[in-house]
């Protein structure tokens, strides 16, 4: 089995695990998504999500968020760490989203990258999941790790999240891009995980090399 061949069966197989696989950070809308997307950085969704409703109910867009005193946005984020860093970050996109971009979050990979805090892992988040424009596979701690278990990464590939993302989005047709990143981190989260992955409850055991090797030792 190929590379490609690989992928589209694991792809297969996720649909029929995750079914109903969307991103768990809570979002209503395109910024909200971005900001949550931010904050999500070395932090929890699920701390993010317990933030978050606080913050856009005291700052709902772009253009409030831009006149917010950074203090107080310092303060409403602290939960989910590095918050000075967040805080500057998230003020000084909105001012951009403001100035230049009508208070509408832009649809184009390179206006959202260029964002201050925004990367490109964070502008194919906003742009798949608000937007549902697949402009390519996000590469995560557990996507980064899920892929080189099972075969569809190169080891040389192992700490370089865009030439991983290259790969899958060169394995992977276009449609498979967005819920593919989304199906693969929930299935790290809560099976194959780092530390003691549950190979006898995967669903990927067909395809996974790692559970190949243990067998053939059985």
């Amino acid at each position: 089995m190929n590379r490609r061949q690989r992928a589209a069966r694991i792809a297969e197989i996720l649909t029929e695990a995750y079914p109903e696989a969307a991103c768990e950070l809570e979002h209503e809308s395109p910024w909200q998504l971005l900001v949550a997307t931010v904050l999500s950085a070395q932090c929890t969704d699920s701390r993010v999500n317990g933030v978050t409703p606080g913050l856009f109910a005291r700052w709902p867009g772009p253009r409030e968020l831009a006149a917010a005193p950074l203090p107080e946005l310092e303060a409403a984020i602290r939960p989910t760490g590095m918050h000075r860093r967040k805080a500057a970050a998230l003020r000084q996109s909105a001012r951009v989203i403001v100035e230049r971009h009508g208070g509408e979050v832009p649809r184009t990979i390179g206006e959202l990258a260029a964002l201050p805090g925004v990367g490109p892992k964070t502008a194919k988040v906003v742009l798949g999941e608000g937007f549902r424009i697949a402009a390519g596979v996000t590469v995560d701690t557990h996507v980064r790790r899920l892929s080189r278990r099972l075969g569809l990464s190169g080891l040389s590939r192992l700490d370089d999240p865009e030439r991983i993302a290259a790969e899958l989005e060169a394995s992977l047709p276009r449609e498979k891009w967005i819920r593919f990143s989304t199906r693969l981190i929930l299935h790290g989260r809560r099976v194959c995980t780092a530390r003691a992955p549950r190979c006898e409850a995967c669903c990927l055991g067909e395809v996974c090399p790692k559970v190949g090797i243990r067998r053939s030792n059985v």
